[in-house]
This record gives C-alpha cells, structure tokens and sequence, in this order.
C-alpha cells in the first residue's frame, strides 16, 4: 500500500489516506473519528498487513484524540459534528450540545473548522468514493445514511449486528449527513462492540472488508 495523501495534525502527528499503487477502487474506509474508539486503527492496520486491497483507508483519522483517548481532536471539538451540512451547529433535541465547547460533542466554531474534517472533504472531492464505511464503537449496529442499507443490510448479515437507518439521536454537522443524505454517497456506520478485544472483531470485520473490496 501507499501513502496517497497526508497531513499532519495539529499536534504534528500524521494523519495518512493509502491505497494501492494499481486498480484503486473508489470505496473509502476511516477509522478514528473519536479518538476513544481505537478499534478502527488497530482493525485497519491489522487488514493491511495481510491482505492486498484495492480500497482507500484513513487508518486514523484522529490520532490527537486517540493520543489521550477521548472523543475529540486535540482544539475540543467532534470531528463527526464538524461537517458543513445543512444542519450544522443546530441543537436539536435535549440532549443536543454540539455549540458547547465544555461538551464532547461539540461542532467547532465554524463548519469544517478542523484540519482533519478538511481533509476528509478533500478526499472525498478527489477521490469521488462511490461508497463509504466508517469504523466506530460500542452500539453495535450498522447504521446508513443516503442509499446505503442495501449494502448496510449485507453488512448486517455478516456481522450479525442491526442494520438501522437512525442512530437514534440527533447527530447535526455528521458526517452521515454530509457524504450519505446531502451527497448521496453510500456511507455506512459500523458501530463495533466495545466491550470486547479488539482481536476478536478480527474475523467479521475482515469479511466486511473482504465483501466491500469485491463489490
């Protein structure tokens, strides 16, 4: 695999998109949104080194927040609130806080105010993935966004966790919303299973992975 794009975080860690030298798919796969959900590095990177993929990986998307594990980028804010949609910044619902800057929820000062949100954008403006997954902890459910749940459903099978259209809560300047509802890209949400090692969600997600890079 190779580096095809990097930045560096604000805190001078690499943040890294790779793929293959030859026959790269436009399907993209990230990990580490929130950066007490590890998972996703560690499943990603263990994929890589085995197999010969054709897909696009952000291994890890927020190496800050995962340097100190918790949810946010290294300025406080959450990167999977940060995008430029529609409805960003909106608190909706009881429990919404993203304009909170004491909150782990909170959506930066302005949209795509983050180095990281921008480079996901920028990905997705060059690369055109024609479909998206994103690796995520503890709910244990696939959710979609735009005209996933066919593939969302597939996805289900094989891991054997729901396939929902709705997290179930307000989500304003998501990701989901920016790539799966307003650009209508396939974006899958697979919300792994905390409260098991990492190890051990080997095998499903490498048969998602499997199943993703034939399509």
């Amino acid at each position: 695999m190779k580096i095809l794009k990097s930045i560096n975080s604000k805190e001078g860690r690499r943040i890294e998109l790779v793929g293959p030298e030859n026959n790269l798919k436009n399907i993209l796969v990230i990990g580490v949104f929130h950066g007490d959900e590890p998972q996703g590095d560690f499943l990603i990177k263990k994929y890589l080194e085995i197999k010969e993929a054709s897909m696009l990986f952000i291994p890890c998307l927020n190496p800050d927040g995962m340097a100190l594990n918790v949810r946010t980028n290294s300025n406080g804010v959450d990167l999977n609130r940060n995008f430029p949609t529609e409805n960003w910044g909106k608190n909706e619902g009881e429990n919404a806080t993203c304009d909170d800057e004491s909150t782990a929820y909170y959506g930066g000062k302005s949209p795509a105010s983050e180095v990281e949100t921008r480079f996901v954008i920028d990905i997705i403006e060059e690369y055109k993935p024609r479909l998206i997954l994103t690796l995520h902890s503890p709910y244990k459910v696939v959710n979609y966004d735009g005209p996933g749940e066919k593939i969302a459903k597939k996805i289900s099978e094989i891991i054997r966790y729901p396939a929902e259209g709705s997290i179930g809560y307000p989500t304003p300047g998501s990701f989901g919303t920016y790539a799966g509802v307003e650009r209508h890209i396939p974006t899958i949400t697979l919300e792994l299973d905390d409260k098991i090692p990492a190890e051990s969600l080997v095998q499903p997600v490498f048969d998602i992975l499997d199943f993703m890079d034939n399509l």
